[in-house]
């Protein structure tokens, strides 16, 4: 997927809902209802930047409802903001809940500070409190929502800027929403017979999630590999020489095999149009074409707001690619929790193979070393060095995402990542003390039934998770 559809800003469609009963009265000193409705409306479209806005007037009549259902579907607006500006009559409302398409809408009623008048005596007066009365137009609306079958449609309230906060996170879920399901996964080169357990339905995925499937066969990797040239090798090699420590017990060979391994599965996500790269680092077939595990993580999938996610776990490789997403282009770790210190209430989390080890404040975080878990294999490059990542240290949102009887489940929680230093050989790692007690957090999680695949990516992005979970219909769950 081109990376400029990626990084845009969310697109929402705005529906202001005016009455057409009073548009047309006027006190004789501060003018008419309609055009203070118009210069609300500016005031409103204004504090709405971080987003790219369609707005087709206030809708007044039948007609301008159809108007915007046609303009809100042909420019492809990721969700609608929906808000009534005063009491009105309910007929364009209905009949927009009727008949347009299945996009996201967020049902937004502001509160004031206070009221622009003083008595209802003074015509003037009279106006501005028929102007106020968008209370008396969100309650009338609330009942149509619950009686008109359509589905995601959330209701907010508060000030103006609370109201818009919350605009914001249902933004990046419906942003996310619509990337997903433009988006492809790329798995090389088959399932992981060795996790049944993060097996998920590929059809599922394309009908409920949104993103294809493509099958990435070991011999397209070895033609990548071969196809590499000596130049674009030691090219790799000394970007990430010149930015990591390389530890002395390291094979410049293996060093350079696994440069290419590396840089192979790169231009596989690169010719093929792959957003999230599923590659199955424990699949012998890829051992005996790259002669080890690919071990460092292109600067192209940042580049490109893509993820390459090891072990062929395609539901983790999806959490990863979300969080991606909602967070807008922060770097995302992919992790399995290793064991509990309950003495510190913490855990320690990490995966070997390819992790995100490109953030250019954390350089100092990595260290190319040998992979010593596959140090003594009989593969031509054994024991090949790889990006070892202590991950940055500071508040993390974990998540995961796991399907049960065709549904989904987001499962997420809040945690520290603790600094320190390298402890885990061949896996990029971290201390992690979470938000609720450690042993809760587990039980929990085993109670709610996942596999041991985690994202991780700096900041608290739950709000946005669940934003997402509820457009997406997937069962959330938030440890707290």
């Amino acid at each position: 997927m081109n990376v400029s559809s990626k990084i845009r800003k969310p697109r929402a469609g705005l529906f202001l809902i005016g009455s057409p009963r009073f548009r047309n009265l006027s006190g004789p000193l501060r003018g008419s209802y309609g055009q203070k409705k118009e210069k609300v409306a500016e005031q409103i479209a204004q504090s709405l930047t971080f987003l790219d806005l369609e707005y087709p007037g206030i809708i007044y009549e039948r007609e301008d409802a159809r108007k915007a259902i046609d303009r809100f579907f042909t420019s492809k607006v990721d969700f609608i903001i929906a808000e009534f500006l005063s009491w009105s009559e309910d007929f364009s409302w209905i009949r927009f809940l009727r008949d347009c398409p299945q996009i996201p809408i967020i049902f937004c009623n502001v509160a004031k500070p206070k009221m622009d008048f003083e008595t209802t005596l003074d015509e003037d007066d009279f106006i501005e409190y028929l102007c106020s009365g968008t209370l008396v137009g969100s309650l009338e609306a609330s009942g149509s929502i619950a009686r008109v079958p359509r589905r995601h449609v959330k209701t907010v309230m508060g000030t103006r800027e609370q109201v818009n906060e919350q605009i914001r996170v249902f933004s990046r879920a419906a942003y996310t929403r619509s990337i997903l399901r433009e988006s492809n996964v790329g798995l090389m080169a088959n399932m992981n017979e060795a996790m049944w357990s993060t097996y998920i339905d590929n059809y599922d995925i394309f009908t409920k999630i949104g993103p294809e499937i493509h099958y990435l066969p070991s011999s397209d990797y070895k033609e990548a590999i071969d196809s590499l040239t000596d130049v674009q090798v030691k090219e790799y090699a000394d970007s990430l020489t010149s930015r990591f420590r390389m530890m002395e017990d390291v094979d410049y060979e293996k060093f350079t095999g696994c440069v290419k391994a590396s840089l192979a599965l790169q231009r596989l996500a690169q010719e093929r149009d792959i957003d999230v790269f599923i590659y199955n680092d424990i699949d012998p077939s890829t051992f005996k074409v790259a002669g080890c595990r690919a071990g460092f993580y292109h600067d192209w999938f940042n580049e490109n707001c893509s993820v390459l996610v090891p072990e062929a776990d395609t539901g983790a490789g999806l959490a990863t690619y979300i969080l991606k997403l909602l967070s807008g282009g922060l770097h995302v770790n992919f992790i399995e929790p290793f064991h509990i210190e309950d003495d510190f209430g913490t855990f320690a989390g990490g995966h070997a193979g390819p992790n995100d080890h490109t953030d250019p404040q954390w350089q100092d975080n990595v260290l190319i070393a040998r992979d010593v878990r596959f140090a003594k294999t009989k593969y031509r490059y054994a024991g090949a060095p790889f990006g070892w990542y202590r991950f940055s240290p500071g508040l993390k949102t974990v998540a995961g995402l796991y399907e049960q009887d065709g549904k989904y489940k987001l499962v997420c929680f809040l945690a520290e990542s603790l600094p320190g230093k390298h402890i885990l050989a061949t896996y990029s790692h971290s201390i992690f003390r979470p938000q609720v007690p450690v042993k809760s957090l587990f039980r929990q999680l085993l109670e709610i039934g996942v596999t041991q695949h985690y994202a991780i990516t700096d900041g608290d992005w739950t709000a946005e998770l669940e934003a997402l979970a509820g457009i997406m219909d997937f069962e959330f769950h938030y440890i707290k």
